[in-house]
């Protein structure tokens, strides 16, 4: 399916047109129409894909999807809401929605002493279009409910004043359109190496490499639902790996790190022979099956037949090996008969290379017998669904080759095996799969943090959740220390559904293995031990217990806390306690993406000890909708983020907060507006005594939103305690006072620039990182802070390196009053 129906919202009385399109051999010959599940009659087109809707009336509101068909198959589209208003009613109330942002420690609002505050937001809903339908298919720019004022408080703080803007009024307006990208990492899945300028495809188009150290940025073409992404290595080292990269539609980058499996090293065969080669006898276990060519059974692609000597290479993914889901292709997805996309569960994939032992030109070959080793297979109803697939490079769908058939007795006389045996010819495609189709499906409610409070407002945005189905209990399929299938999702404002295996006689008949990252950095479960506490995990008991949560450090304190374990235990419909999540059974995906906060679901947050960020112009960094065009934004450009922070050294025997306050230095709109401020702690560094080093952020000079004008930001560094300036780096100071005007640095206690428009590097103490992702910016920014480098990267502080100013501090540090005082009092002395 290349063009899926898009969502609309439309009054009663307007027009709608609903539009889909497939592709495939032969080209699919009729599209039939489905509303809210029910085909409507009369609508199925031959070789169109429009659904036209006129005068709508409120019972044509729902769900509405198509699907393709062809001699070949079907192919379902996925579903598009069509939202029927009543004349005259409101989709955008202009009343915000609450929306809390976190105010510095010095700013208790109430008695109690919460520093939250209610900032306010609206909803990124679409607005009714105009009194004409489009004619064109696609996404519609369309209306979409936004901020359409806001205004400047002021929060009393400490005896000073902290300017906040908040959302006073939503409205309609044109939807924004946010670029759409994915980016990351390509490595080799054993050594960490990276690919090179290795290949990327999108479809069977090349859209360019990797760079040096793997990286790649995507930007995800228009009506995408499905992005399938092929890496290839142009030296042959590492097998040609098909991604289904998850990503997130309303805008911004979400990171991946991609594994490549190692090529297996050829063996030379003579082609005018018979020959068998082994799938998974690495690791001393005993091989999943065996491929069988018979002699004369390779082919130059003219139809030739070579009986030279061939170099062969077959990789096995042998899922009784954890390290290798990572590295396995595609997603593990087929189209069944009605054109639904429904999962597989592996046995193990193998990719072949066949090539001529003198020109190392490519070979074909078939028929080759495929023989499986049916002890391999516990579950008794396998035995009788095993099919052979091969991987569509295009569509990342798995597409059926033949059906394995039980056949008795070993193919030597020692082997006393029962085998599944199947058939196929390896031409253009050169990845293969031992799967069965698995019907027993839920899915798994998980949100992410940003702290281990789990306050409901501090959720993440764009956090890749990823499930790895284990293999189940033993009188299931084979061995608990397997994997079977493999999904990523991505966070949305209300969490993320994860599909999963799952069994409703015996609760650990299935279990899973769930991990999340955002932008690269693994994120941390809650713990299991030495206590279990429901409220942390965030299920109730007796579901909790059911499901026998365990983080992956339960056992083995040194082991990492960045996973869970659970028992994908299916919910018993006549129980109570599990009809709230977080298992929810295949039929209730809706209820489970719309479940309120207060639902059962599982946790993950971000492990930030001493950071604090507060921006007067409120926005997420996950969601990139949430930015408001202003003069006071932290960052300028929703389709760029550029990261800066200054190095600071303390000399002194603890760690100390260090804070930068950032105020419009020199453009005649924010002149001494606060644009918001950071906090950081240092770090100590393992090599010297009584010294440590923090990272600060500091709002980059450059163009504001208006991109008609550069600010150089007026940043002011004020560490926290009894603490006075003894050195700035000579280069930087060189360069300030060569770009004038240079900020007044008459008190000790604090260190004040206009922010350099140039990026400058280690050398100054100043490091500068852009990227279409503002987290994954900062975090490489840090690195290199942390090593004192400027292509480098560390979670080790250099302290002595590539700083910028340096404080000498006493030990007891002043009470937070002061310190905020003399954080005010700096700036304005600059």
């Amino acid at each position: 399916m290349v063009l899926h129906p898009a969502a609309k919202v439309r009054e009663a009385g307007q027009d709608a047109t609903f539009c889909c399109k497939a592709s495939g051999t032969p080209a699919p010959q009729k599209y039939f129409w489905y509303h809210n599940g029910t085909l409507l009659e009369g609508l199925a087109q031959s070789s169109s894909g429009r659904l036209e809707l006129r005068g709508l009336a409120p019972r044509q509101a729902g769900t509405y999807h198509c699907k393709a068909s062809s001699e070949a198959g079907s192919i379902r589209s996925e579903p598009a809401q069509l939202t029927v208003l009543a004349q005259g009613q409101q989709s955008c109330r202009a009343e915000p929605e609450p929306s809390l942002v976190e105010l510095p420690s010095e700013c208790p609002q109430d008695s109690s002493g919460s520093r939250y505050y209610n900032v306010g937001r609206c909803p990124a809903s679409p607005c009714p279009g105009g009194p004409a339908e489009p004619a064109g298919c696609g996404e519609e720019p369309g209306r979409c409910c936004g901020v359409r004022r806001m205004e400047l408080r002021q929060v009393q703080c400490a005896g000073s004043v902290l300017p906040v803007k908040v959302v006073a009024e939503c409205g309609c307006g044109p939807c924004a359109q946010p670029r759409v990208l994915v980016q990351g990492r390509v490595t080799a899945a054993d050594t960490g190496e990276p690919l090179r300028f290795g290949h990327i495809f999108l479809g069977g188009t090349k859209v360019g490499f990797t760079g040096y150290q793997g990286s790649f940025t995507i930007e995800v073409p228009p009506d995408t639902r499905r992005l399938v992404v092929r890496f290839v290595d142009g030296q042959q080292r590492l097998v040609d790996t098909v991604k289904v990269l998850p990503f997130d539609r309303r805008g911004g980058a979400v990171y991946h790190e991609v594994k490549m499996l190692r090529k297996k090293e050829p063996v030379e065969l003579d082609g005018g022979r018979s020959n068998a080669i082994p799938l998974g006898e690495s690791g001393g276990r005993e091989p999943v099956g065996e491929l069988l060519l018979p002699a004369g059974v390779f082919l130059r692609p003219s139809g030739e037949v070579f009986n030279g000597t061939v170099k062969a290479s077959v990789t096995f993914v042998d899922p009784r090996d954890m390290a290798t889901a990572s590295a396995a292709s595609s997603d593990l997805s087929f189209a069944d008969a009605e054109g639904e996309i429904v999962p597989l569960r592996t046995y193990g994939m193998f990719a072949v290379d066949f090539r001529e032992g003198d020109s190392g030109a490519e070979l074909q070959a078939g028929p080759v017998q495929v023989r499986m080793d049916a002890g391999q297979v516990w579950m008794a109803e396998h035995l009788q669904k095993m099919k052979l697939w091969s991987l569509n490079p295009e569509s990342g769908l798995w597409e059926e080759e033949g059906v394995l058939r039980p056949a008795g007795g070993g193919r030597r006389k020692r082997e006393e095996r029962t085998f599944l045996v199947g058939n196929l010819e390896i031409r253009e495609r050169r990845l293969f799969n031992l799967d069965v189709p698995e019907d027993r499906r839920c899915f798994v409610k998980v949100r992410a943090y940003s702290n281990e409070k789990f306050n409901p407002y501090e959720q993440l945005e764009g956090v890749v959740v990823s499930l790895v189905n284990l293999e189940p209990q033993p009188g299931f399929p084979s061995n608990p220390r397997a994997w079977g299938r493999f999904d990523s999702v991505v966070t949305g404002p209300n969490g993320a559904c994860l599909p999963a295996f799952c069994e409703g006689r015996r609760p650990d008949a299935y279990t899973a293995q769930v991990t999340a990252t955002l932008g690269g950095e693994e994120l941390e479960a809650v713990a299991s031990s030495p206590k279990l506490n429901p409220n942390a995990v965030g299920v109730a008991q007796p579901y909790l217990g059911k499901l026998g949560y365990r983080r992956s450090d339960h056992e083995d304190a040194a082991l990492k806390k960045t996973a869970f374990q659970i028992n994908v235990a299916k919910p018993d419909a006549n129980n109570v306690d599990e009809s709230n999540g977080p298992v929810y059974s295949y039929r209730s995906l809706r209820e489970c993406e719309e479940a309120p906060v207060s639902a059962n679901h599982l946790r993950f947050y971000r492990v930030e000890v001493d950071k604090y960020e507060y921006n007067v112009v409120p926005f997420k960094e996950s969601d990139v909708t949430s930015w408001t065009g202003d003069y006071l934004a932290w960052w300028p450009n929703p389709q760029e983020f550029r990261a800066c922070f200054i190095k600071v050294q303390l000399e002194g025997p603890q760690e100390y907060m260090v804070r930068s306050r950032n105020a419009g230095g020199s453009h005649p709109r924010t002149r001494g507006q606060l644009y918001g401020l950071r906090d950081s702690r240092s770090v100590r560094d393992p090599l010297l005594d009584n010294t440590s080093a923090a990272c600060v952020e500091f709002k980059c000079g450059g163009m504001l939103f208006d991109q008609s004008l550069a600010d150089r930001t007026l940043v002011s560094i004020v560490p926290q305690g009894s603490c006075r300036r003894t050195a700035t780096n000579g280069l930087l100071r060189d360069y300030l006072s060569r770009h004038p005007p240079l900020a007044d640095n008459n008190h000790t206690a604090a260190f004040s620039m206009l922010a350099p428009l140039d990026p400058l590097g280690h050398n100054y103490g100043i490091y500068t990182v852009t990227d279409q992702n503002p987290r994954l910016a900062k975090e490489i920014a840090i690195g290199r802070c942390f090593a004192g480098t400027s292509d480098g990267f560390s979670r080790e502080m250099r302290a002595g390196q590539g700083t910028a100013v340096t404080f000498s501090c006493q030990e007891r540090p002043p009470g937070r009053e002061s310190f905020f005082q003399r954080l005010l009092s700096a700036p304005a002395q600059a």
